[in-house]
């Protein structure tokens, strides 16, 4: 019985790794782009300004749409070219001057070839969700403290609340300290883990796009927030409060910790 049970579970494993070998093996072809110094902060970039790129579009077109003020969390508020453009260039100046080095030291250190199996998807999935979970942990105390003791906030933290509304751009309109810092969880959270590369990649997308969403201004019946169930997931007027409020709703996703400390204040349903 426990050999008919071994062998199904092995059948599982290696038919949930086939489903994502196709994939993988697409990445690996692309040896000279994955392998390269510059492959991290490409990759980095160009997944934020994507997903920034539809909401930039939304509140060019915002003031021409009335449907639009539905969903916007400030239907007074859209951000002008003048506040766009700085956040843009910041992030960009940053990831140059800062980042691309500390990823060249990270390439120089880490000859090791890439794997040639893909993951088993269930572990994906997984190594995924326990990453997003330890960095909502870690951002939240890291968080706490940037309010709670005014030098941290005066000299690292209060660039990020320059924009009181937010919008898609403003999510990474931070100091150096905060960037490093958010990167350093990334990377402790895969490699505690052992994350396989392609998981490494998906974890980055998957934050990537729930802090752009976090900052977007926008509420849709789509958000993630809305898929989540039992209000376990925070969203993009949950994190808009703590913007407005700065004492409420410290976590970046997650809602128990703010429950668990006395910090969550309830979005109010649109």
């Amino acid at each position: 019985m426990n050999g008919g049970n071994g062998s199904e579970l092995q059948a599982f494993c290696d038919s949930s790794r086939r489903f994502l070998q196709p994939f993988w093996d697409c990445v690996r072809n692309q040896e000279a782009l994955t392998e390269s110094p510059f492959f991290l902060v490409i990759f980095g970039i160009t997944t934020y300004v994507v997903f920034c790129l539809p909401f930039v579009v939304l509140d060019v077109l915002y003031p021409w749409v009335p449907a639009l003020r539905r969903y916007k969390i400030h239907p007074n508020f859209s951000p002008t070219v003048g506040q766009l453009l700085p956040c843009l260039w910041q992030t960009l100046y940053q990831h140059v001057l800062f980042v691309f080095p500390v990823t060249l030291l990270h390439w120089a250190s880490s000859p090791d070839p890439l794997p040639t199996e893909a993951p088993e998807l269930l572990e994906l999935v997984c190594h995924v969700v326990v990453c997003l979970l330890l960095f909502d942990a870690e951002f939240f105390v890291w968080h706490v403290l940037h309010h709670k003791v005014p030098w941290l906030y005066q000299n690292f933290h209060k660039v990020h609340h320059r924009n009181s509304a937010s919008f898609a751009l403003a999510t990474q309109y931070m100091s150096v300290w905060e960037l490093f810092s958010l990167g350093f969880f990334d990377m402790l959270n895969v490699k505690l883990l052992g994350c396989h590369p392609l998981t490494v990649l998906v974890f980055h997308v998957v934050n990537i796009w729930l802090s752009v969403e976090d900052h977007s201004g926008y509420d849709f019946p789509w958000s993630t927030h809305r898929l989540v169930p039992f209000g376990w997931y925070g969203g993009v007027a949950h994190h808009d409060l703590h913007h407005s409020h700065f004492t409420c709703n410290f976590a970046p996703y997650f809602t128990h910790w703010d429950k668990l400390l006395g910090t969550l204040r309830p979005a109010l349903a649109k």
